[in-house]
């Protein structure tokens, strides 16, 4: 029987890496540097070396605005050392909302190939106003374009980004529905302050509005699902007198079981909030049909709170609202007005066949 010899692989495996090494100098590599062929920039065969840096920042990391503005992300790239042609990179902004999640994608561009996604779909684009400037431009800025924002700049292996905090200027209310206090679980409160035109708060702007004099006893959900309440006046049935004012915390809660009340916020509006004048007063039914008749619809609770922030409303007559509540905003506080400071008034929710005013708003009024 005659035996065949079988060659062993790895000496020929061993071979044929010496002779893939000894091509490598004519092929251009060397052990010492990487370089990139541009064959997405300007096809010129020019070499970088891993010597040259991407750079990517901004120069505003947080932008404050208005619902219904525009905002301008800055955002710029640069290489060092500076190259002698410009290159063709991927420029991707994505988003990152306050109330948490994942990253969305905002706007992706490679040269001048732009798409926008979801949202902001023809919302939003690149400002490209001189090189490396990628800057993000939005327009008619929604209540939940609040978040963080983040400018990649993609170019070969090369990944470099910065991020930019968006905050819309606005004002933060307390939220009880009709059926009473501590009923809402997160996702009530979404929607509670959704239907009033205006979206649940965050811990930014709920400290803000503490610092400019919001005090209210009663915890309410916030964005990022952690409940609070803020304290100007410390007192004992809100954490005790010996507790320094500040925004009272209860942490996270789950957001399916826990129940409480909510703070939502909103922003300038276009439109205008007015009390109607009408010969009579009116029941609920009869106050919703009134500003139909008058051209409108009757007010939302966010509305109201922004006439009465944003526009100087000061009127001493309650009327209905949206949600079945009777307010009343001031600005200007007067002795038979209730307290002797600025805000809206509440009377709860009434039966709604009383006979009260009622406050419209209309979208095409200014």
């Amino acid at each position: 029987m005659t035996s065949m010899m079988v060659a062993h692989p790895l000496p020929l495996l061993a071979i044929l890496l010496q002779l893939l090494l000894s091509c490598l100098p004519a092929l251009g590599y060397s052990n010492r540097f990487f370089y990139q062929d541009i064959l997405n920039g300007n096809g010129n065969g020019e070499i970088h070396f891993n010597g040259v840096k991407l750079h990517v920042d901004s120069s505003q990391p947080s932008v404050f605005a208005l619902r219904g503005s525009n905002a301008t992300l800055s955002c710029r790239y640069w290489y060092e050392p500076e190259l002698s042609s410009p290159r063709r990179v991927r420029v991707k902004w994505s988003w990152l909302p306050v109330m948490g999640g994942h990253e969305t994608d905002v706007l992706v561009a490679i040269g001048p190939r732009i798409h926008s996604f979801g949202d902001f779909r023809d919302r939003v684009y690149l400002r490209q106003d001189s090189p490396g400037d990628a800057s993000l431009v939005m327009t008619e800025l929604q209540l939940n374009d609040t978040g963080r924002y983040r400018c990649e700049v993609i170019d070969g292996l090369e990944d470099k980004s910065a991020t930019v905090d968006l905050e819309l200027r606005g004002v933060v209310f307390p939220y009880q529905p009709p059926h009473g206090r501590y009923n809402l679980t997160y996702h009530d409160a979404q929607q509670v302050c959704q239907e009033q035109d205006s979206t649940l708060a965050t811990f930014e702007q709920l400290f803000q509005a503490w610092e400019e004099g919001l005090d209210w006893c009663n915890a309410g959900w916030l964005a990022d699902g952690t409940v609070q309440y803020p304290i100007t006046k410390p007192r004992s049935p809100c954490g005790g007198l010996g507790l320094a004012p500040g925004v009272r915390s209860y942490g996270r809660r789950h957001r399916h079981l826990h129940r409480y009340d909510v703070f939502c916020f909103s922003s300038s509006l276009r439109g205008k909030v007015y009390y109607l004048q009408h010969p009579q007063k009116l029941n609920l039914t009869e106050a919703q049909q009134a500003c139909f008749s008058n051209g409108a619809q009757i007010a939302k609770v966010g509305q109201l709170y922004v006439a009465w922030r944003f526009m100087g409303l000061n009127r001493c007559d309650a009327g209905w609202l949206a949600d079945g509540s009777l307010r009343y905003p001031v600005t200007n506080p007067s002795r038979n007005c209730g307290p002797l400071e600025p805000g809206v008034r509440s009377f709860g929710f009434p039966p709604p066949y009383q006979k009260h005013g009622v406050y419209c708003y209309s979208a095409g009024m200014q």
